[in-house]
């Protein structure tokens, strides 16, 4: 019976509670309009479900600048100003293709939008729309994500 549970450990237990956790970089885009803030969401390619513009590291880009090319792929944002630091991080489980899920660490670099282009990478793939934090915070499924959008 040792030898069944030190094989179940060594091929479920131990990839399940021990797995590296990957990192992501995302922009949070934001505006000023009509003297409120406003978040800019777009949905995910898979699920429709709200998010933020994110995506892996990019080979010779840093976080900042693989968020704001995510940005402009995911969805057509050109900035106007950028924080160099994070102002945050948020964990989710990816679900990849076959089921698999793996915990992802997003830092967050707040971008301020000068304007959304009409034509971008993925234009046909995803819905954006504009929301008060608060809404934003109502829209996205990730608690971290949605306590650093209250604190907005």
């Amino acid at each position: 019976m040792s030898a069944w549970l030190r094989n179940i450990w060594e091929e479920v237990g131990r990839p399940l509670f021990l797995r590296p956790q990957r990192v992501q970089f995302a922009a949070l885009c934001t505006r000023r309009h009509e003297d409120q803030d406003e978040v800019l969401l777009i949905t995910s390619r898979e699920t429709g479900r709200w998010i933020i513009p994110k995506g892996w590291p990019v080979n010779g880009l840093d976080g900042l600048e693989t968020a704001l090319l995510e940005a402009w792929e995911e969805a057509g944002v050109r900035a106007d100003a950028v924080d160099k630091e994070p102002v945050g991080q948020f964990t989710y489980d990816k679900i990849f293709k076959g089921g698999t899920a793996q915990s992802v660490l997003t830092r967050v670099y707040r971008v301020s939008v000068r304007e959304l282009a009409d034509d971008f990478p993925e234009v046909d793939k995803r819905k954006r729309q504009w929301f008060s934090p608060a809404e934003a915070a109502k829209r996205v499924q990730e608690p971290e994500l949605q306590a650093l959008l209250r604190q907005m």
